[in-house]
């Protein structure tokens, strides 16, 4: 297999398994605490990836917000917050969202093959477009990002990005938190698709961790081979 990073997944949902409830407003899914654990973890990451979807619904501006963490990354000689990627198929994509116009990281969209042109002329300099493939291959996207020098990549969602760096067996840890409320509606969106998945009922993943985090509990999974050797370097 070429080489990839090490992947690690990263999401939060209710009880019964939504990333969101079915309103415009965002639904907050997790507390301070676990919002600054998020934040030591994305300043482990040479990269944040989110699907289309989720910069759509959610203009994330994917940051370090600890400056403390920030000057830890430049002391190390990397760049205060990790690259930004994210993945389209149709390259609909809002040039003046956050994900485009905060922090001074590098950005990468992956489109599909036929969106490449479209998508370049959209965005300008404001990304680096990249072709994914027809349609978008995730593994093509891990391989080229570990070409461009990305060691460890965070994939932040939304369901559909999950469910593809999951089925394709790409995953090397899973980072489950669980919020204390039902949705209970089945317009909102889950933390995954339908998909064929490595582990099922004969091959089970090996939870790593639980920890409760005031209200929520943090449910982590190791999912390859690789998981242990990250795990004995924990975040700052």
């Amino acid at each position: 297999m070429a080489e990839r990073p090490y992947i690690l997944l990263s999401c939060g949902m209710s009880i019964d398994g939504y990333l969101d409830d079915a309103t415009e407003e965002r639904l907050l899914l997790s507390n301070d605490a676990d919002f600054d654990r998020v934040d030591a973890v994305r300043a482990q990451c040479d990269a944040i990836l989110v699907g289309a979807g989720t910069i759509r619904q959610d203009n994330p501006r994917l940051l370090i917000r600890s400056a403390a963490r920030r000057a830890a990354r430049i002391a190390r000689g990397e760049a205060p917050d990790p690259v930004k990627v994210t993945v389209t198929g149709r390259g609909d994509l809002d040039p003046e969202a956050s994900f485009f116009t905060t922090g001074e990281a590098d950005r990468f969209v992956y489109c599909s093959t036929t969106a490449v042109d479209g998508t370049r002329k959209l965005l300008g300099d404001r990304a680096t477009v990249v072709d994914g493939g027809e349609p978008v291959d995730v593994r093509l996207i891990a391989t080229d990002l570990s070409a461009r020098g990305v060691r460890k990549l965070m994939v932040e969602g939304g369901g559909q990005m999950h469910t593809q760096f999951l089925t394709a067996g790409l995953a090397d840890e899973l980072q489950l938190v669980v919020a204390p409320f039902f949705v209970g509606d089945p317009r909102a969106p889950r933390f995954v698709h339908d998909g064929v998945f490595p582990w099922g009922p004969g091959d089970r993943a090996t939870l790593a961790e639980v920890r409760q985090i005031g209200d929520v509990v943090l449910l982590r999974y190791a999912l390859s081979e690789r998981f242990e050797r990250q795990a004995a370097t924990p975040p700052e």
